[in-house]
């Protein structure tokens, strides 16, 4: 996250790292971030969602307003953990509920969908820049063992097809 991220952008030195574990299965959203030289003191942190583009724009906030419960205020640098149930309202902003289908359901829905497309920033505001001071849009990473996963799988069925070939091409005697 930094000032150049903004829209429009801000002149700060201020940067962050924020990373994000959405567990669809038990409707979680596990928030760990940290940040620093902020040219203002913390008023508001929040996620917005959903983006027209991705990677670009504004758009309203999807959770709680004005800001995450708990999240730091006061502050030009600190760190933030949270685990956030999406299953409750107080998880997300009213509007964004209303605007999604009326349900946590749905607002989860259009969040995930919304995280998948690059559409989904994190914001953090300051005294010195009411609109946000730093920011940057939350990427999909796959998880390792996923990703490990899938290559042994490729690798088997590889390994299958070669045999195959193998004994389908071996001279009868």
């Amino acid at each position: 996250m930094n000032g150049a991220n903004e829209s429009p952008p801000v002149v700060s030195a201020g940067t962050g790292f924020a990373l994000f574990v959405y567990n669809a299965t038990n409707r979680t959203l596990s928030i760990n971030t940290s940040f620093s030289g902020l040219t203002g003191n913390v008023t508001a942190a929040h996620l917005h969602c959903c983006t027209a583009v991705a990677l670009a724009g504004t758009v309203g906030v999807a959770s709680t307003t004005p800001t995450l419960a708990g999240f730091p205020s006061g502050l030009t640098s600190g760190t933030f953990g949270a685990l956030l149930d999406l299953s409750l309202p107080s998880s997300w902003n009213a509007a964004f509920i209303t605007a999604n289908g009326g349900t946590t359901a749905t607002a989860e829905a259009a969040f995930a969908t919304g995280l998948n497309a690059g559409k989904v920033y994190f914001n953090i505001h300051t005294t010195t820049s009411g609109g946000g001071e730093i920011r940057g849009f939350v990427t999909v990473v796959p998880e390792p063992s996923s990703v490990l996963l899938m290559a042994a799988g490729l690798a088997a069925v590889g390994l299958m097809a070669r045999r195959r070939r193998g004994v389908l091409s071996a001279p009868r005697a």
